[in-house]
């Protein structure tokens, strides 16, 4: 009998089920519910390649300018005119105007004449030449018309020393500060190893980049390098300013800049190409471009502002320096983005087409002739 009494202590009767609130769950399932909103969602993660069903946000460069759908790889017959203007520009001004090479390559002496009274050029080139000192270049500073820095053909110590006796005396009070002498055997032995410096890092660079990436990637930067530095060899060229030993350091600095620049891109391109799925070469290069393009500009133009400060405060010594470096930052990181993946995407097409139709060839069943 007490059990009796007991399970029908336990029982609930019907009314009070049916009278239960519906649509409530158990308490259990309401604290996990509970817990599990309390939770944050976890933010997405920005740097996962977007593929091409999941359409890649707007960015902002600088925070200001919207980036992220520019067409470059449709664009890039324009990129091909525009660079072939510029390497055209180059190599005919290396033809038909040359380097002004410095004494570091070509050997002589180098001065700077302080006089009392302000000096020209002209004159001061007919004062030399009527010394048998010919050919010198002669600098007169528009900022200090009373100085000039002259640089002569080699002048052993006698023909030094008379040449500053005479114009010590035809200009009173002249004082010469920084003198510089180069003999030419060693000037041509500076050019050689700095034409040596550029080719071992180009190699470097190509052997490197081919083990870690692949062999096209490695050529269309060296390419891109070549692009690079030939345009900046221009702008020497035809500004005829000088080309000495500080010129092939920004060269070389130029060259590790450019080819950093290029790998953030190609790693990205490897990137999408593991995530590929039926996505076309030309979509997916554009994608890469887009996706790499803010951090791109925003680390180009930082660098850049930098380099215009020590080119505006840094005086004469640095000025061609740092000029060479303004044009290389600006040279290297259209190419990476407008040349060295254009020249990949070429190649990477061409090899696929001829694989696709070397493989439908096999396929295709031989027709007897009779």
């Amino acid at each position: 009998m007490a059990r009796g009494k007991k399970r029908k202590q336990q029982r609930k009767p019907a009314s009070q089920l049916r009278q239960a609130p519906q649509g409530k769950p158990p308490v259990g399932a309401r604290a996990k519910t509970e817990a599990a909103e309390r939770i944050p969602a976890a933010p997405e993660v920005s740097d996962i390649p977007w593929t091409a069903e999941k359409p890649q946000p707007v960015r902002r460069a600088f925070g200001v300018f919207r980036v992220g759908k520019i067409n470059f790889v449709g664009n890039q017959r324009i990129f091909v005119y525009l660079s072939g203007a510029l390497l055209l520009l180059s190599v005919l001004s290396l033809v038909f105007r040359g380097l002004n090479y410095g004494i570091d390559f070509t050997g002589g002496n180098k001065y700077t004449f302080k006089f009392s009274q302000a000096i020209e050029e002209s004159v001061l080139r007919q004062d030399l030449e009527g010394l048998g000192v010919a050919g010198s270049l002669i600098t007169v500073f528009s900022e200090r018309p009373n100085e000039a820095t002259v640089r002569t053909p080699y002048l052993d110590a006698a023909g030094e020393a008379r040449v500053q006796t005479e114009l010590e005396a035809k200009y009173p009070g002249l004082e010469v500060t920084d003198p510089e002498t180069v003999e030419p055997t060693i000037g041509g032995e500076l050019l050689s190893n700095a034409l040596i410096a550029i080719l071992l890092g180009c190699l470097g660079i190509l052997i490197y980049v081919s083990i870690r990436f692949e062999y096209r990637f490695a050529t269309a930067g060296v390419l891109a390098l070549v692009h690079d530095s030939l345009i900046t060899v221009g702008v020497f060229s035809v500004l005829r300013l000088e080309v000495n030993s500080a010129f092939v350091a920004a060269i070389l600095t130029i060259i590790g800049y450019s080819i950093n620049d290029t790998i953030v891109v190609f790693d990205r391109i490897r990137d999408n190409l593991k995530r590929r799925g039926k996505e076309g070469l030309d979509g997916l290069a554009n994608r890469a471009i887009n996706e790499t393009f803010v951090r791109s500009i925003n680390t180009s133009m930082t660098a850049f502002l930098a380099i215009t400060a020590i080119f505006l405060f840094g005086g004469a010594t640095t000025r061609d320096f740092s000029l060479a470096l303004m044009v290389g930052i600006l040279v290297g990181t259209y190419s990476s983005i407008c040349v060295a993946t254009p020249i990949w995407l070429a190649w990477r097409k061409r090899d696929e087409r001829l694989r696709a139709t070397g493989g439908s060839k096999a396929l295709t069943p031989r027709t007897n002739r009779g």
